[in-house]
Order: structure tokens, then sequence, then C-alpha cells
């Protein structure tokens, strides 16, 4: 059985927990390691049991709690290159524990088999992850601004996904933001919006996924009542929900619940 569980963060789904055959595996660590460990303990896992963090991109909000969590447990961290490069630029006592894995790439973690992607967001080498324990696979795509057939690729066949659906562009557009800041959220290597979100949701659905898990809504200028509307609107229009398909949000101040594929 593999499930997966978010962890509370302020751009939900910044810190995701995934388990299988005896594995447990962090993706991104966006709260602090106290935090962490808090999520963690009243799951029934102890935070030395991971077997690995896995690290999207460089982006704070994606790490703010690795440096305390793999200096405190001496947990192996994967990256691709270029994220390593830039925490290693951060993170001086990561140089013992970072494995680097170019995106579509893989590698094995005990009884899960960890495959990678390439996404498009503003920072070094970001990447996706996709999870498989036995025939069960989860995939995991945050922060990028648009989506590719290698995203496609990445997450088809998975029974549970997490897909960022991060704003209205309407909201943005009329909001204060300054201009360089809108561009950067509407931009190409952006974030998804909740249309975009949802259709990448939609795609994933008619490649397998069962269920649907949206993450990374900002505050500043989304809601989950807003996100969730907006891709029940499309996976109605295709089936999905009527087709029993689980449709979800990552909650931000407490753990959200546990999926089981």
């Amino acid at each position: 059985m593999l499930t997966l569980t978010t962890l509370a963060s302020g751009s939900s789904g910044n810190c995701i927990l995934l388990s299988g055959g005896g594995e447990h595996i962090l993706i991104d660590a966006g709260i602090s390691c106290r935090r962490i460990c808090r999520s963690l303990r009243a799951l029934g896992v102890e935070p030395e049991s991971l077997s690995g963090v896995l690290i999207t991109h460089e982006h704070m909000d994606h790490i703010s709690g690795l440096a305390t969590l793999t200096k405190q447990f001496r947990l192996p961290v994967y990256a691709s290159p270029g994220t390593a490069r830039q925490l290693c630029y951060r993170i001086a006592a990561l140089e013992d524990v970072l494995h680097a894995c170019a995106p579509g790439g893989s590698f094995t973690l005990g009884s899960l088999d960890v495959e990678t992607f390439p996404t498009l967001h503003d920072a070094a080498e970001p990447m996706g992850y996709a999870v498989s324990c036995g025939e069960q696979k989860a995939a995991v795509v945050t922060d990028l601004g648009f989506v590719t057939d290698q995203v496609r690729a990445g997450m088809a066949g998975a029974g549970l996904v997490v897909v960022e659906c991060n704003h209205d562009p309407d909201w943005v557009a009329s909001s204060s933001y300054p201009y360089a800041l809108k561009r950067r959220i509407l931009g190409d290597h952006g974030h998804l919006s909740n249309e975009a979100g949802g259709a990448l949701a939609r795609d994933a659905v008619a490649h397998g996924a069962r269920a649907v898990v949206l993450a990374h809504l900002s505050s500043e200028n989304n809601t989950p009542e807003h996100a969730r509307a907006a891709v029940e609107r499309i996976l109605s229009a295709c089936g999905a929900l009527a087709d029993g398909v689980t449709l979800a949000v990552a909650p931000r101040s407490e753990p959200g619940p546990t999926y089981a594929l």
C-alpha cells in the first residue's frame, strides 16, 4: 500500500509524507523542523525513520525546515544537480548527505521506486516526483508556469496526483501587486492558475488518477473554495467526479487526510 499525507505548510502541499512498504519519505520540507517532527509523530512516524527527503527546487517555502531536519537526523536528500548546487551554497552541512539525480532519471529507496521529471519554474533546475510501491503510484507537481509533455508523462498512470492551483488570473491582474511580481505569477515560469491546474488534473484522471489533491494555493490571490470550485467544474464536465474520482484541497493549518492507494 502507498499512502500520502500533506503536512501543514503556509503554501499548502510544500511538505508531503509518502509511505509504502515500510519506507517513509518527504517531498519538500516547507515548514520548520519542529513542525515537521510534530506532524510526523502524530502520524506514527519517527523523523529518524525517513528514508530520504526529495526536494523539488530551492525556493525557501520548500526548504525552510531542511537544514535543521537533515543536520539533526542526517537524512539523505535528493534533488536535481542544479537544485543541489543551490542547496550546497545555502546549507554547507548538506554536502555529505546530498544526492543529485537529473530530471528524467530514477532511483530506489528501499521498496519505493522514484521517477523524476523536469518542470518549468523560475528556479535553478526544478523537477517533479512520481513514487511507486508495487503497482501503486503517486505523483507530485507544484510550482510550474505551464504544463509540458514531460510533466504529463511523469504523472501518467499515477492513482493519486498532487497538482498546483495557485491563483485566479483575474484576481492577480486587478490586485495591487507590483508589476514584476504579477509577471512572475502569471508568466510562463510562474505558477499554474486554477484553470490550468484543473486542466492538468483532468489529464491525470484521463491517464488513471482516482484522487486529486490541490496544492500551493496562495492566500493572497486565491481561496481553497475558489480553487476547488474551478477544478470541480472542469472535472465534472468530463464526468470524472460522477465516476468516483476524489477531489480535495491540501490544508494549511493541519496535516491533511491520509490517502491510501
